[in-house]
């Protein structure tokens, strides 16, 4: 009895992710799970299991993000790319990127109702401070973390431009200076160790010692950055970004504001505090972790989601950012959570993995968070004219000549009495707010109209867990 009623509570569950029709268009409604690792790096699931696992529960879309490279590395000066000591976990480059996009693939064809795809989570940067031998020793912003998604090639996970990824021919030329004059004193050497006496003596040191200065100076390595010179700033992030999108895949900012970047790690201490101010401070990524396991401030109204997309309507940016929920995963149970807490829901025509990847891209999804199976379910968010002739939904623009209508439908997974607290947000000014209970139908006109001026609409949620939209644009005429 409990088994069947645990089916049904399922399918109810399946049927409204997957099936489910948003009133202001024809997209149906894909749940998908984002941010989950497997056995592949630091999780307790293998690929398999996990898919069984998001499929029995109703989802539609996993989005593996193993770890691409989990090493951290520690040289004494000034040899410190050779007296060094490496601590390095599995990851998807160090077990062979072939092997993990091999077996998506094969898991894709195994269970062809479900769509995979591939990413990861990465780490470009982090710096020192302190002593190993005064026992302060300290990495900073190391968990500083960008989720990749939708790179489908091996060769881009190995030359993806963070610490320790093996050898790359990349960034040579920064190291072509330095290594030079170590060849010119290379070259000496073994002119005057050709000679006798005194002179060979000091042609084979200088030689020797030419020879352990280029080693040491790795003009191979994968990062023109090192973790010995400080706080770089965004630059290396920005590398990240650019390079991930040169490939065609895209970024997130993952857990932007966490508090979990502060603790003692073995031997080490590592400090990494929030870091929202990224979210203006660098350019071109997809977006950020508007949901996911914690406090979360920037998308609270005229914070910093708002000032970017601000920027973005007054064209100081090229192109919005979106919110997604991230879920952190590596096992069920994990920090008190289960697999299905954090989906990110998908609007698109057609259950294909382009579109879902095209409605990532282009914003048509929203975020939300509850203690599976609950949630609460955005039925429809949708911006129109007065006359409902022309219509936009999330991450859609539109051009008005008259004053904007917003329609919202709430509902909920299963029955509930909780309360709920809704906000109209426009440009970042909070402009209507809601109370009640599910269900709950939204209609207002906003009598907001300003010819030439680009502005936006978002709302989000909170009761029954949280949920928040992604902006609609609207032009005016």
């Amino acid at each position: 009895m409990v088994r069947k009623a645990a089916r049904v509570s399922i399918l109810t569950f399946s049927l409204f992710l997957t099936f489910h029709i948003a009133l202001a268009s024809d997209y149906q409604q894909i749940g998908g799970l984002i941010d989950l690792r497997t056995t592949f790096s630091d999780g307790n699931l293998d690929p398999k299991s996990l898919v069984e696992l998001a499929q029995e529960r109703g989802f539609g879309v996993v989005f593996f993000t193993d770890h691409d490279r989990l090493a951290m590395e520690y040289g004494l000066f000034p040899f410190r790319n050779i007296l060094k000591k490496r601590v390095e976990l599995n990851s998807i480059n160090k077990r062979g990127a072939e092997n993990y996009l091999n077996r998506i693939r094969e898991l894709q064809e195994l269970y062809p109702g479900m769509i995979l795809i591939p990413g990861s989570e990465t780490a470009p940067f982090y710096y020192w401070t302190g002593s190993y031998f005064k026992k302060n020793l300290t990495a900073h912003n190391h968990e500083r973390r960008i989720l990749t998604i939708g790179l489908e090639n091996p060769e881009h996970y190995r030359r993806l431009p963070i610490f320790h990824n093996g050898f790359s021919t990349q960034f040579t030329a920064t190291s072509l200076p330095i290594v030079s004059v170590f060849f010119v004193s290379l070259i000496l050497g073994v002119f005057l160790s050709r000679w006798k006496g005194i002179y060979r003596v000091f042609g084979v040191i200088i030689a020797a010692l030419s020879i352990v200065l280029v080693i040491n100076a790795d003009p191979f390595k994968s990062s023109p950055f090192d973790q010995y010179h400080g706080d770089q700033g965004i630059a290396p992030y920005q590398l990240l970004i650019d390079y991930v999108s040169s490939k065609g895949g895209m970024t997130f900012w993952n857990y932007p504001e966490t508090r979990s970047g502060v603790r003692k790690m073995g031997p080490i201490f590592v400090n990494t505090p929030p870091y929202p101010e990224v979210l203006e401070e660098s350019k071109g990524y997809a977006g950020f972790a508007a949901v996911y396991g914690d406090t979360i401030t920037v998308t609270e109204p005229s914070n910093r989601w708002d000032r970017v997309l601000v920027e973005y309507c007054k064209g100081q940016r090229a192109r919005p950012i979106w919110g997604i929920a991230t879920a952190d995963f590596h096992k069920e149970g994990g920090a008190g959570q289960r697999l299905g807490d954090f989906p990110t829901v998908f609007l698109v025509k057609e259950k294909t993995k382009k579109a879902v990847l095209s409605a990532m891209r282009e914003g048509r999804m929203y975020a939300c968070s509850g203690k599976y199976p609950q949630r609460t379910v955005l039925n429809e968010f949708s911006v129109s004219s007065s006359s409902g002739e022309i219509n936009g939904i999330s991450g859609e623009e539109i051009t008005l000549a008259d004053s904007p209508r917003i329609k919202i439908s709430l509902s909920a997974v299963k029955p509930t009495k909780s309360r709920v607290k809704v906000r109209l947000i426009r440009s970042g000014e909070v402009i209507k707010g809601y109370q009640g209970e599910l269900p709950m139908e939204i209609d207002f006109e906003d009598q907001y109209l300003k010819p030439g001026e680009k502005i936006y609409y978002r709302m989000d949620l909170h009761g029954n867990g949280l949920l928040v939209s992604n902006p609609i644009f609207v032009n005016f005429r």
